[in-house]
């Protein structure tokens, strides 16, 4: 693979160095595909931030000149904050219980926020190298899964990012941290290596309950993989450790190993619903008049979780005709979960955690060009209304 040169013979001790140099030096150079990932994360961020800065200022209805820098500082960016600052054990210091909020995001925040930025700005800045690293994660994943389909990796990862909650993957939330630890999670568990895939799976376990999900997925893949290896199988265990550990540190807090649960039904009513009568208050939800006249946009957000639903259903009848069980289990475990609430509410988040949609986005997008061109004519207006409804203080999911 290398060729020795003219100034080489004779030395071979400094071409085996810098032969070792380069090997060394390319594990940290991206490829191609990393590059072109990286440039649609940077041209999808620049977009966002112009949306921060207009979208306040167009929709101005107040008073007073908006403070278009605080466009960041919107709903659960409210509670994360307040976790970083605050801990778990400072009473409700954003209005609602923080119980609810894995420690793993907040935790980056602080350490991020003591350059001096503040916390809103680290926020920004772990979900900004987050979103970056899974897109790079999803890419992979794509190109792994569908080897015969050229440059299918960055497109995947394109269509991630364009998505119509793609704000998400940008602002303080826990979305894009997750992904950044549950994208090589699965690549390593589709690859066979499993302590690898266990280790990245209890990452993600520390940063939203959606690790329990996924750690239940691992186990099905695990299961029904040709590339089992049981001697790996005690791995499996590992993301209940910060489970257990962050269950027993509110134990020690509140009083109840059950906290979690309990802000969750306090904060946001989440207590369990039979999944047809939560269909039923969110279809409820989703008419015209159901809320004040002030408040159209809760039913027009509504409407939007009865869509993602109907994605979800879909996406979870496709995975289990191609026997993609890990998959198919995951996917099944998140929607039965937000199925479970009083009301379907925050699905629509939930689906940029979906690697298999945006991966199958992007292979129907490839192999039937018209269907690309369809997505992207229905998700970048989408994108764009999501993004100045969160940047302008309305619901967004």
């Amino acid at each position: 693979m290398f060729e020795r040169t003219a100034g080489d013979e004779g030395k071979p001790g400094r071409a085996r160095r810098a032969r070792a140099d380069g090997v060394r030096l390319s594990r940290w150079m991206p490829t191609a595909m990393g590059r072109e990932v990286l440039g649609w994360w940077l041209v999808t961020r620049a977009a966002l931030f112009m949306l921060s800065v207009s979208a306040p200022l167009l929709f101005n209805r107040g008073n007073d000149y908006p403070n278009v820098w605080r466009a960041w500082l919107q709903w659960d960016v409210w509670h994360l904050k307040a976790v970083a600052e605050f801990g778990y054990n400072n009473g409700e210091p954003s209005g609602a219980p923080l119980a609810a909020f894995f420690p793993g995001f907040p935790l980056l925040v602080r350490i991020v926020s003591w350059t001096g930025i503040g916390y809103v700005a680290a926020g920004i800045v772990v979900s900004a190298v987050a979103s970056a690293v899974a897109g790079v994660y999803l890419a992979r994943l794509a190109q792994y899964e569908f080897p015969e389909l050229k440059d299918l990796g960055p497109h995947a990862a394109m269509i991630w990012y364009g998505a119509p909650v793609g704000v998400f993957l940008a602002a303080g939330y826990t979305e894009a941290l997750f992904c950044a630890f549950a994208f090589p999670a699965w690549l390593a568990a589709r690859q066979g290596r499993w302590a690898r895939a266990a280790i990245f799976v209890a990452l993600a376990s520390t940063v939203r309950v959606s690790g329990i999900f996924l750690a239940f997925a691992l186990v099905v893949e695990f299961v029904t993989s040709k590339k089992r290896d049981w001697l790996s199988l005690p791995w499996l265990a590992l993301p209940a450790v910060p489970v257990l550990a962050f269950m027993a540190y509110l134990k020690q807090i509140h009083g109840s190993w059950f906290a979690w649960q309990e802000a969750q039904e306090k904060g946001w009513a989440r207590e369990f619903t039979w999944p047809w009568t939560s269909l039923m208050h969110t279809i409820e939800a989703a008419t015209k008049g159901h809320f004040s006249a002030d408040r159209s946009d809760w039913t027009w957000m509504f409407r939007a979780e009865l869509v993602a639903l109907v994605v979800g259903l879909l996406l979870l009848a496709w995975l289990i005709r191609r026997r993609s069980w890990g998959e198919a289990a995951w996917v099944a475990a998140t929607v039965g979960a937000f199925c479970t609430s009083f009301w379907i509410y925050s699905l629509t988040r939930a689906s940029l955690l979906w690697w298999p949609l945006w991966i199958g986005l992007a292979v129907m997008s490839r192999r039937r060009l018209w269907l690309g061109r369809l997505y992207l004519a229905l998700a970048i207006p989408l994108a764009a209304i999501w993004a100045a409804a969160f940047f302008t203080g309305r619901w967004t999911g």
